[in-house]
């Protein structure tokens, strides 16, 4: 048997003892492991588990080894900064009008914290979502170490603006000629002969109410751009448009009718837009016709004809015979030629809108006249305060095509929504500078309506108190077309008066709809539906809550109904008539019934129920009603003149023998605008 020799075991005092494992029953030795010496000058670490007295006492508290290590990497990394020492970045922060907190704070790469608490110190109290003026986020960048750069929120209007065409790059294009002229005289019957279809069987009641552009294909090869307007004279705005745009305008006027109104005010639209004027004397083919006649009345509008020795082409032609057409076509070719009319094709597109409107299943549509550059399907473009893509190009035909040039009408497909007749359309590069400028320009156009739909100072709404305000008629517009209902609106407003006026509440394109209802039941509106209707949910909407609906698709019936609405709305005139007058003989004080005049009628007719003035000495000291009227001791209705009778005043008694009773009827007589 071999002896098991126990490890050295360290006692208390330090010295080594065996302990003999040995024995009959051969146990295993029992092994210590020798405690760690504590170092020189360290206090004596705590072993074991610590109880809540231990954990209190603050005498026997020892730092810990992690605070210790966490103090040696601090002044590690304090070392290695000094080494190496951190440069500030100094950026170009680009300054809007307004900015929020947060917004600055991340053009500065600063913490929002940091920024918020410089806004203290400036006595400025903001969050971080809160908006700051331009001055104090300016002096906040400059307190950071930044630099500043100021941009104003119209600078988006400038990023679109491009350096006009040179020389080199610029081609011949179509002619854009605008047909105007009084209403009825044959402007669109003309078209239609020129692009041998049949427009003017569509409109309603025969007058045209939208601008179309077509475009005509010469059998030369040669193209001519027409514009319709509207003769009806509430369609000003768009004729005004129609010139703008145009570079020819071909005068309409009947051969029967000679200058009309809208002849003259066609007449100064053209001229205002300084284009030239080409004559077209149409309906020649009429009884009693006289074209020599349109030319003389032309003088005096300072239009003076090739015939009379001036410089303006006047050409007789019919639309229903087709008769002179072909020389119609070669003037307009031979001004264009003369303007020498040319455009770089070669370039972003830009246009105008002659006319937009919303289609069930194609969204906004608008029709625009490309004026430079080429559209092409995918352009991103910016529309007056709306912005898209174009998803579709249309020809005048409504035919799809891939890219439209100079001088070319084409219908729109991609608005986000739908812009205003007259405003420009521009492609731009990319959908956040569109999304800029339409978000830009909806900002000021809420601006705008905002300060136009305000009552005024309160100096002017006690005036308006003290003068009686006026009675307004609420209405609701909605139209097939942006330009009707231009029209239609600014026809209304015509209306007004000192005492009535039409309130254009909201004004669109497209069918009601329920929000539409709404708002008419709430401000007891008036709704116009102009060739749109309501929708299911909105019709059912308007008859459960008794909102009237009125549908046109001719302009002057709506002006002729709201101004018979306006007229009921006139306070009536009050007509006085004279119808009698009595002398007071004699005055007589009757128990339970008061003073009682015995009268002589000396004039017409006394009536019971009448209005009646008491003079005295020609002065008037009562005005009121009969309390009672007899002859005798009856009751009766009337007295005439020469028989006396017995008279009694309601609620008045201070009457004199020779007073004079002035009897007269009162009637209330209705007003027309």
């Amino acid at each position: 048997m071999v002896d098991v020799v126990a490890a050295p075991e360290e006692d208390d005092d330090g010295g080594r003892r065996r302990r003999s494992g040995g024995g009959a029953g051969g146990a295993k030795p029992e092994v210590r492991r020798a405690a760690p010496a504590a170092r020189r000058g360290e206090p004596r670490r705590r072993g074991g588990k610590v109880n809540i007295n231990e954990a209190l006492d603050d005498s026997e508290r020892q730092r810990s080894l992690a605070s210790v290590r966490r103090q040696r990497e601090r002044e590690k990394q304090r070392q290695m900064g000094a080494a190496q020492e951190r440069h500030k970045v100094v950026r170009d922060v680009t300054i809007p009008e307004t900015i929020t907190v947060q917004e600055l704070a991340n053009r500065m790469a600063e913490r929002g914290t940091d920024v918020i608490k410089a806004l203290m110190r400036m006595g400025v109290m903001a969050t971080i979502n809160q908006p700051i003026d331009a001055d104090t986020a300016e002096l906040l960048v400059g307190e950071f170490g930044h630099n500043v750069k100021r941009v104003s929120e119209s600078d988006v209007e400038f990023s679109i603006r491009r350096a006009a065409d040179v020389g080199e790059t610029l081609q011949s294009r179509p002619p854009v000629v605008t047909i105007m002229g009084h209403v009825d005289h044959g402007k669109t019957s003309l078209l239609d002969a020129l692009r041998k279809t049949d427009v003017a069987a569509r409109e309603a009641g025969g007058i045209t109410q939208h601008i179309g552009a077509y475009q005509v294909n010469l059998p030369s090869g040669q193209k001519i751009t027409f514009l319709d307007t509207p003769g009806h004279e509430a369609f000003t705005a768009m004729r005004a448009r129609g010139a703008n745009v145009t570079d020819l305008v071909v005068l309409v006027v009947a051969a029967d009718d000679g200058i009309m109104a809208q002849t003259v005010e066609a007449i100064t639209h053209a001229k205002a837009a300084k284009v030239p004027i080409i004559v077209a004397v149409n309906k020649i083919d009429k009884p009693g016709a006289n074209s020599q006649r349109v030319r003389q009345e032309l003088l005096q509008h300072e239009l003076v004809v090739e015939e009379l020795g001036g410089d303006i082409l006047c050409i007789d032609v019919s639309a229903k015979t087709g008769e002179n057409l072909d020389k119609l076509e070669e003037a307009i070719l031979l001004q264009a030629e003369i303007l020498d009319l040319k455009a770089n094709p070669e370039r972003q597109a830009e246009g105008t809108i002659v006319e937009a409107k919303v289609e069930r299943g194609r969204g906004s549509v608008a029709t625009v006249l490309i004026q430079r550059g080429t559209l092409n399907v995918g352009d991103v473009f910016v529309a007056g305060a709306e912005s898209g893509r174009v998803r579709a190009l249309l020809d005048d035909k409504g035919q799809p095509i891939d890219s439209a040039g100079p001088a070319q009408p084409v219908e729109v497909l991609g608005l986000n929504g739908t812009p205003q007749a007259g405003d420009e359309f521009i492609v731009v590069d990319n959908e956040n500078q569109a999304r800029d400028i339409a978000e830009y320009r909806q900002a000021k156009v809420r601006q705008q309506n905002a300060a136009t739909s305000g009552r005024g100072t309160l100096e002017q709404m006690f005036t308006q108190l003290a003068e009686g305000a006026k009675k307004e008629l609420a209405v609701i517009i909605k139209s097939d077309v942006q330009g009707s209902t231009e029209a239609i609106r600014a026809s209304l407003e015509k209306l007004e008066t000192d005492e009535v006026a039409v309130r254009v509440l909201q004004a669109g394109v497209g069918g009601f709809n329920e929000s539409d209802v709404t708002l008419a039941k709430a401000s007891n509106a008036l709704m116009i539906g102009f060739n749109v209707r309501a929708n299911p949910q909105a019709r059912e909407m308007a008859r459960r809550d008794g909102v009237e609906v009125r549908y046109y698709s001719i302009i002057y019936n709506v002006v002729d109904d709201v101004k018979a609405l306006l007229s009921g709305m006139l306070s009536p005139v009050v007509r006085e008539t004279h119808i009698g007058n009595a002398e007071i003989r004699e005055v007589f004080n009757i128990t339970k019934v008061g003073k009682v005049a015995g009268c002589m009628v000396t004039e017409g007719t006394v009536k019971r129920g009448a209005k009646v003035r008491l003079l005295r000495d020609n002065v008037v000291v009562h005005e009121g009603t009969l309390k009672t009227l007899r002859r005798f001791k009856d009751e009766v209705r009337e007295v005439n003149n020469g028989y006396e009778c017995g008279m009694a005043f309601e609620n008045y008694e201070d009457i004199r023998s020779g007073d004079v009773i002035e009897c007269f009827e009162v009637e209330e007589v209705a007003r027309a605008l």
